[in-house]
């Protein structure tokens, strides 16, 4: 497989610019399972051969901490489970873990982090992943994941971090603004954050950094 057509697809535009540079083929979906399902079938046509679900990722493993790399076996979505793709998992740098939960919608609070891990025994979860795992399966395509742990199992999100998406993935600033400006408590939990998000993104940077020079053999 050449790397020139490998397709990431992202949930944000801010993890896309994490892959500025690389050969890859890219997109981002928006934040949601559907986006995500949109912009795989969009690389897909556009001469993807491979599909890697890339960016930040919510811990519920309370072990995993901010900046943790996450290369799952498999992704679970629902009553399925998806097998990632071996040869291109040992590319992206070897599986880390076992089960990466595709979920439907963002897990806020520490209390419904620490269920999903009782009840589906994954490591972590995003909203895209699984999309991504169906759409390339359906299309008998390999896939794998790249994530990075930004908000850990024991973090319960503040309001302000829930509204910040619009439709194409972009963080709007205005409204985070005014739902600080409504509550000011917010501002030490979305400067904790902050600061692990930015953890995430320079684990994931230094990850790409490294393939983007490399062939992944297969």
């Amino acid at each position: 497989m050449e790397i020139e057509k490998i397709g990431f697809v992202t949930g944000l535009t801010a993890e896309m610019a994490l892959l500025k540079g690389a050969p890859f083929l890219r997109g981002a979906g928006g934040g949601t399972p559907e986006g995500a399902a949109d912009m795989a079938l969009r690389l897909i046509e556009d001469g993807a051969d491979g599909l890697v679900s890339f960016g930040l990722a919510g811990g519920l493993n309370p072990a995993l901490l901010p900046g943790a790399l996450l290369v799952p076996s498999r992704v679970a979505e629902g009553n399925n489970t998806y097998e990632c793709d071996p040869a291109m998992s040992a590319w992206l740098g070897g599986a880390t873990m076992g089960v990466l939960l595709g979920g439907k919608t963002i897990a806020v609070t520490a209390a419904e982090k620490s269920a999903l891990f009782a009840a589906s025994g994954a490591d972590a979860v995003d909203l895209e992943s699984g999309a991504v795992a169906r759409i390339a399966l359906a299309h008998g395509l390999p896939f794998a994941v790249l994530r990075a742990v930004a908000d850990p199992a024991g973090r319960t999100l503040p309001p302000a971090a829930l509204i910040a998406l619009n439709q194409a993935g972009q963080i709007g600033f205005s409204r985070v603004l005014a739902s600080v400006l409504r509550n000011p408590r917010q501002i030490p939990p979305l400067l904790s954050l902050a600061r692990d998000a930015a953890a995430a993104r320079r684990a994931l940077a230094g990850r790409v950094k490294r393939l983007a020079g490399y062939s992944s053999g297969k």
